[in-house]
């Protein structure tokens, strides 16, 4: 099972991330070094302590001899509360007593003892006892009668002024670690606001349709957020400029189709005429009835068939021409289905080779269009149907009905057509068999023309091929008016 992606963290959540990181190491140092500092400081303070009632129990120790039996050593020369001074002799504690918090003298357990006894070093060492004693800080010193001396002192005081540090440094940087994230948040919102100026412009300019046609490109980073102050403000001001040269770029682009444009209409028209007398004059030699050798007569019908055909391919490219500029349509209210059901008909009589079948005819659905150039569009795409497909084939032509739209298609289970031709197949003088589409008459211009009107009127063209299944499919957008 596949696991869920998980969303990139945006550059504003990982910069606040990163300055909370840093702080709070940063303050988790401090307080580590702050607190064994203070540790360190109360603990050899403690040492010196330890080092003087140690002294005072060994001047203290001759006077008693053994010690008295009843109390720690040193306990009348002003010990304070909670100290041991013990005497160890034969492995064993004499008097295993202790002064307690209040001065009072209680008795070590046995377990205690033990703790204790396993102390022999002559510097101070921290020990845990059990009970109510905790952890102490104890030394031991050999007497001059050769017996040891215990002397400890409790390290409560110091353990409980180091937790209360631990609390207030940990408080402390907690509070300081939120202040800094509501502080950097918006110090970061406010230093990359004007980064969003700039995604919202490069959003729009990626939703423009660039390839083709006028475009006016006026989109551009506000003022104020392409302060060249600042990096964000840099890259704000740098898309600009990429913006003026790519709306330069596109004028300049504009500029050079509406020239081809204007002259593939000025030429096509300018060669209507010539291309007129062409045709009559090698018509009217041919029908003159003078008797003329065999060969004249064939360059004659060759010119008047070629002739026709560059009259063909010029009146192509001026209804592109005129359709590039948006100039040729007519709109009114048009029945599809009949419009559909007369261009198979025709395509029927051309080709009496191909079965052609309309799935559709009991259909009476209008679209708003220019009922010539729609039937134009149509023959082109069964004339297609017919030049590419051997005899015996089947095209079928089905209209339907697609939410508010109304989509002609024009299938056909001839050859298909190769995959690497699909991309460019509604551009101009494309064609797919060149020998056959010559022989046949194509100029490689019907599907552009089909293309060209499907795009005129707000609708859309498309084709999915593969061997034995070619379907084009013709949509346009339903009429508002009241269908029949």
């Amino acid at each position: 099972m596949s696991q869920p992606r998980r969303e990139p963290w945006s550059l504003r959540r990982r910069l606040v991330l990163g300055i909370v990181a840093l702080l709070a190491l940063i303050s988790i140092a401090i307080g580590a070094v702050s607190v064994l500092t203070l540790r360190k400081t109360l603990l050899d303070r403690l040492d010196t302590q330890l080092a003087a009632a140690m002294v005072r129990s060994q001047t203290f120790l001759p006077q008693l001899g053994l010690g008295p039996a009843d109390e720690p050593p040193g306990t009348g020369s002003g010990q304070s509360a909670g100290t041991l001074g013990l005497i160890v002799r034969d492995g064993r504690i004499i008097a295993p007593r202790y002064l307690d918090e209040n001065a009072n003298v209680k008795t070590l357990t046995a377990r205690q003892q033990r703790v204790l006894l396993s102390v022999d070093s002559t510097k101070p060492v921290t020990v845990q006892l059990a009970g109510d004693l905790g952890a102490y800080r104890v030394v031991s010193a050999q007497t001059a009668r050769g017996f040891e001396l215990l002397v400890g002192l409790p390290m409560r005081e110091l353990n409980a002024t180091t937790s209360q540090l631990i609390i207030i440094i940990s408080l402390v940087t907690a509070l300081g670690i939120a202040v800094a994230a509501a502080v950097s948040t918006f110090v970061v919102r406010v230093a990359l606001r004007p980064l969003s100026g700039v995604v919202a412009t490069a959003t729009r300019v990626s939703e423009l349709e660039l390839d083709k046609g006028e475009v006016a490109l006026a989109e551009r980073v506000p003022e104020t957020d392409a302060n060249t102050s600042t990096e964000v403000g840099q890259v704000g001001a740098a898309l600009n400029r990429l913006l003026e040269h790519v709306a330069s770029a596109l004028r300049a682009r504009q500029a050079s189709e509406s020239k081809v444009r204007q002259f593939v209409a000025d030429a096509s028209h300018e060669l209507r005429t010539p291309l007129a007398s062409i045709r009559g004059y090698s018509e009217l030699t041919r029908r003159s009835g003078h008797e003329l050798p065999p060969d004249i007569v064939k360059s004659l019908a060759r010119i008047e068939s070629e002739s026709v055909r560059m009259t063909s391919l010029v009146e192509e490219l001026l209804l592109l021409a005129r359709l590039d500029e948006g100039t040729e349509l007519r709109m009114e209210p048009v029945n599809l289905g009949d419009l559909v059901a007369e261009a198979v008909e025709d395509a029927r009589a051309a080709s009496a080779g191909h079965t052609w079948v309309f799935d559709g005819a009991d259909h009476e659905l209008t679209v708003m269009g220019d009922p010539a150039r729609l039937h134009q569009a149509l023959a082109n795409l069964l004339a297609n149907a017919r030049v590419h497909t051997p005899e015996g084939t089947t095209v079928v032509t089905t209209l339907r009905v697609d939410d508010d739209r109304v989509c002609v298609t024009v299938a056909d289970d001839g050859p298909g057509i190769p995959e690497e031709l699909l991309p460019t197949l509604f551009e101009r003088f494309v064609r797919g068999d060149g020998s056959r589409s010559r022989t046949a008459g194509s100029t490689g211009l019907g599907l552009s023309i089909a293309k060209a009107i499907a795009d005129a009127h707000g609708g859309s063209l498309t084709v999915a091929s593969a061997p034995g299944d070619t379907r084009f499919t013709l949509c346009l957008n339903r009429s508002p008016v009241t269908e029949a």
